[in-house]
């Protein structure tokens, strides 16, 4: 099982999420919850396409801090 970080952002009227690791890969939702569900699903749907197509799965590299200013 591997790791992908996930970036959830708030837009006008919904969420928007993005893996670094997986250019391309994206999804919306109402909510956070929701858009969490959504990238999840994506990042499946998105996997199963590399393989499907013989291409490789990149290894999670992306990392992800707070810093307080």
């Amino acid at each position: 099982m591997r790791r992908f970080l996930v970036v959830i952002e708030k837009a006008k009227g919904n969420y928007s999420a993005y893996s670094p690791d997986l250019p391309g890969c994206i999804a919306t939702g109402r909510d956070p919850d929701e858009t969490r569900k959504n990238i999840h699903d994506a990042i499946e749907l998105h996997i199963q396409g590399l393989l499907e197509d013989n291409l490789p799965i990149p290894e999670p590299s992306s990392e992800a801090d707070y810093i307080a200013v």
